[in-house]
């Protein structure tokens, strides 16, 4: 069930999102939040007003991430820093409070690197948190499973009215989509991302695609056994080939479905968890 608490939905937040990133919303305001999204195919950095609402928002394609995990740490810090500046300027302000996530279970490996990620580029660090549970701040599922199918990993929230109480993170996502592209069309690493994100060749990449998408569900079926779930909300830029849903569906026997772009769902929530209240 979708709450109906929330002011917009979660495809007003997208499309306000989208529309930012091309024309940031210049005005005057008394603070700043940032979301940033350490993804491991895309960083991205989304801005938000005294108000909540989105004014400003960039990202960038990179490789600072393997499963879950920072591998390229001063990496990371540069693009960071590097889209933190070009909002400034496009904003005329300084961004300090900065809300980050991590996937679900990573936390104790991992929440110190992306802290050090975020102060490395000049933030102040006021939230971390796992990565679904972001994404529901703007999706708002009373009950049900949020599913952030990623670059590297596939992180699920079970949520029982409204409350989480089971976050899971496998190390299933998109890398493998394309490594199955690849050895199919014999095609470099980069030159297969590439195919599969161009929208135009999903229509043939679907049945190719078909079992590692299985893969993916039987992940959701497993963690999702003996928990009253009767949707499945997909996030995460994987989640983005078409179809992708009716495939799950038809493999778990439950409701599934995606924003216009699940990419940016998780950031905005990010965002949305930003606060003054420094952490670190």
């Amino acid at each position: 069930m979708i709450s109906k608490k929330l002011s917009k939905t979660c495809d007003q937040y997208v499309e306000d999102f989208e529309n930012a990133e091309k024309r940031p919303i210049v005005k005057s305001s008394r603070v700043y939040y940032t979301g940033i999204d350490l993804g491991t195919a895309y960083i991205v950095l989304v801005v938000l007003d005294e108000n909540r609402n989105i004014v400003a928002g960039a990202h960038r394609s990179a490789n600072v991430i393997k499963d879950g995990m920072i591998v390229d740490y001063i990496g990371a810090i540069q693009i960071v820093r590097e889209l933190k500046e070009t909002l400034e300027k496009q904003l005329q302000t300084e961004l300090v409070y900065a809300s980050a996530a991590l996937p679900p279970g990573t936390d104790i490996l991992d929440g110190g690197v992306i802290k050090n990620v975020v102060q490395g580029a000049g933030f102040e660090l006021t939230a971390l948190l796992d990565e679904p549970t972001a994404a529901n701040t703007i999706v708002g599922l009373e009950n049900g499973a949020i599913v952030d199918i990623g670059g590297g990993t596939t992180g699920i929230s079970i949520l029982k009215d409204g409350e989480v109480v089971k976050t899971v993170d496998e190390a299933t996502g998109g890398t493998h989509f394309t490594l199955v592209i690849s050895g199919a069309y014999q095609l470099s690493f980069e030159e297969a991302d590439d195919y599969k994100r161009n929208h135009a060749n999903h229509g043939k990449l679907l049945n190719m695609l078909k079992p590692v998408i299985e893969k993916v569900a039987s992940i959701i079926n497993n963690h999702i056994k003996g928990h009253d779930v009767n949707i499945i909300y997909l996030v995460g830029g994987t989640s983005c080939l078409t179809g992708i849903e009716t495939i799950i569906e038809k493999e778990t026997g439950i409701r599934t479905v995606k924003p216009r772009n699940p990419m940016f769902v998780t950031p905005i929530g990010i965002a949305m968890n930003c606060s003054e209240n420094i952490i670190y």
